[in-house]
């Protein structure tokens, strides 16, 4: 049982999911540099380096589960199912993250979204890790959701997000019970798979600018062309799960205070109030 959103008044509970593979030294420099007070769950994927140790030695506070199939859809379903906290943070272990910015993703939820998109294309975001290849897809893949879905992201393959736990029956991710069958949605198709669902399910998103910086040890287990087929396969999938006769709303942006927040509104939703005024369309599917 996930938690019930907090009074205005009181702190949400935060916590962090970090997928990991043999990622130990990245681990050493990522851990000690995550907030104090947060819940921070590291799920390992098999390594077979000393990560168990790394994150005993490091951040004697965080909790070290395994994950129950390949991937990191399953890592995060785990990490997912694992939280006690208000709000979850996902965030990767190669230091590509910025700890900074967990704040800006925590105001935009408290200020009124459901879920907090990280963006390296707004303005105030970036990347020095992207390769070419991998931001014409990624540009190709965004259009080709915003026309699907009729949604405006900016930034759709990538996976700095936050979210409040209330959210996760919405996602209906797959089950993270360990079983020998891969399930859609265990790979990297996983942020793909929940900002289709998150538009269906007519949430309220804020796009956050983030800066994506350069992993600090090893080598990316991410494969471009064959990891992009499969965001492509999962937006065909989850556009044809939506079919049967449904209506959603057309997302527009919602400014939130003066932030440097870029908001849309899915649709009518008994959540936190939005503090400003939207405008919302209907739009048939």
């Amino acid at each position: 049982m996930h938690a019930v959103r907090p009074r205005p008044e009181a702190a949400p509970k935060i916590s962090i999911v970090v997928p990991a593979r043999n990622e130990a030294r990245n681990l050493e420099v990522v851990l000690p540099a995550l907030p104090s007070g947060a819940e921070i769950i590291v799920v390992d994927g098999h390594s077979v380096d000393d990560s168990a140790e790394v994150v005993r030695r490091v951040r004697p506070d965080a909790r070290f589960v395994g994950q129950t199939r390949k991937g990191k859809g399953n890592a995060l379903a785990v990490g997912f199912a694992e939280a006690t906290g208000d709000i979850i943070v996902m965030f990767d272990a190669d230091g590509s993250a910025d700890v900074a910015e967990i704040d800006r993703f925590v105001e935009a939820l408290l200020a009124g979204a459901d879920f907090a998109k990280g963006s390296r294309v707004l303005a105030g975001g970036g990347s020095t890790d992207i390769t070419v290849i991998r931001s014409l897809g990624n540009r190709g893949l965004t259009l080709l959701t915003n026309v699907v879905f009729r949604t405006r992201y900016t930034d759709l393959c990538y996976g700095y997000n936050a979210f409040w736990s209330d959210v996760l029956p919405h996602l209906d991710l797959p089950l993270p019970h360990p079983t020998d069958t891969p399930q859609w949605g265990d790979g990297f198709e996983i942020e793909t798979m929940i900002n289709t669902r998150v538009a269906t399910a007519r949430l309220r998103v804020a796009e956050v600018p983030s800066i994506e910086q350069d992993r600090l040890f090893g080598e990316s287990n991410l494969h471009a062309v064959r990891d992009g087929l499969r965001v492509l396969r999962t937006i065909v999938t989850e556009r044809w799960r939506t079919l049967p006769g449904r209506s959603r709303r057309r997302a527009l942006e919602l400014p939130v205070g003066q932030s440097n927040v870029r908001s849309l509104r899915w649709g009518r939703r008994a959540a936190r109030p939005v503090p400003t005024a939207a405008v919302v369309e209907e739009a048939s599917a």
